[in-house]
């Protein structure tokens, strides 16, 4: 008996090891961004705002990802006047993130609640079936985890309230 509790204490203890050393091996948010072409815009928002170190930090942090699409939506004329805002432009990065590693599962649970946001602003979660918005803006791909958190995916860029 005392055999089988060993071995399965080893096991546990193993197990959790093996986490770990996974965990170890995801990326940080930045660099899970910068590998991804569709977040281009994104990362050079994040440098412009210098927020790497931030992102890179131990959090976790829970990042709402507009893709590039989503930015076009804004019009180029108004990506390049917030990239030389500063404060702004850290106001609406900010505005996309929310404190602790918060996965698809957990959304779901919170339609009708409102999340609070880094910046400060608080945007309602809706599900509707399959589809989950946040401030409107649609979550089209979630789940993508990080060491320091976790990404979702969205169609458009959140505008806090100024």
């Amino acid at each position: 008996m005392k055999k089988i509790f060993a071995l399965a204490l080893v096991a546990v203890c193993a197990t959790g090891l093996f986490a770990t050393a996974e965990e170890k091996k995801l990326p940080t948010i930045v660099e899970a961004a910068v590998g991804n072409k569709d977040f281009s815009t994104l990362v050079a928002a994040v440098k412009a705002a210098d927020l790497v170190d931030t992102l890179n930090g131990d959090g976790p942090f829970t990042v709402f990802a507009p893709t590039n699409a989503a930015f076009d939506k804004l019009g180029k004329e108004t990506i390049e006047a917030v990239l030389k805002d500063k404060k702004k432009l850290t106001a609406i990065l900010t505005a996309h993130v929310v404190k602790g590693s918060v996965m698809a599962a957990d959304v779901v649970k919170a339609d009708g609640k409102k999340v609070e946001t880094l910046q400060g602003t608080s945007f309602a979660v809706k599900v509707d079936g399959e589809t989950v918005t946040l401030g409107g803006v649609k979550v089209i791909k979630t789940d993508i985890k990080c060491k320091n958190g976790v990404i979702h995916v969205i169609d458009a860029v959140l505008m806090p309230k100024e």
